[in-house]
């Protein structure tokens, strides 16, 4: 199956969120929800659904704080991996903190963003960065 996002959220009020303003934008993207690092790595590196690797997503949007494998720990599993380190990953996260910022731009993160607490500078934030990436940035060929 086609994936635009792997949105990696274990708050399920921000994720329903974020795929309803997603989708309220652009009815056609895919997203895959995952709600911890594990799922979200054993979704990238399943092979068993086809047989062989499936469609990998445009972009990943990763939280940092998240249970049992948190996102420093997920960014840096995925740009170790030369079949999935192309893939530009996106930090969305309450933090707002210079160590989690550094650590993670450190680590690989193609872009780091603090979550609004409003409604609406949050829709906005995530339409526009979901525009980007998925509209305007050409992905590495690779």
């Amino acid at each position: 199956m086609k994936t635009d996002i792997l949105l990696v959220e274990d708050s399920h009020d921000d994720a329903a969120l974020a795929i309803r303003v997603l989708k309220q934008d652009n009815p056609g993207t895919k997203i895959k929800l995952v709600y911890d690092g594990f799922e979200a790595l054993d979704w990238l590196f399943d092979e068993s659904d086809t047989g062989s690797r499936k469609t990998l997503p445009k972009v990943i949007f990763l939280d940092v704080k998240l249970p049992r494998l948190n996102g420093p720990e997920v960014l840096k599993k995925i740009k170790a991996d030369a079949s999935v380190s192309q893939i530009p990953v996106v930090i969305m996260t309450s933090s707002n903190q210079p160590v989690d910022i550094a650590e993670c731009y450190r680590l690989g993160a193609n872009s780091y963003l603090v979550k609004p607490i409003d409604f609406q500078s949050y829709s906005q934030m995530i339409v526009t960065a979901s525009r980007y990436w998925l509209n305007y940035n050409i992905s590495c060929p690779v």
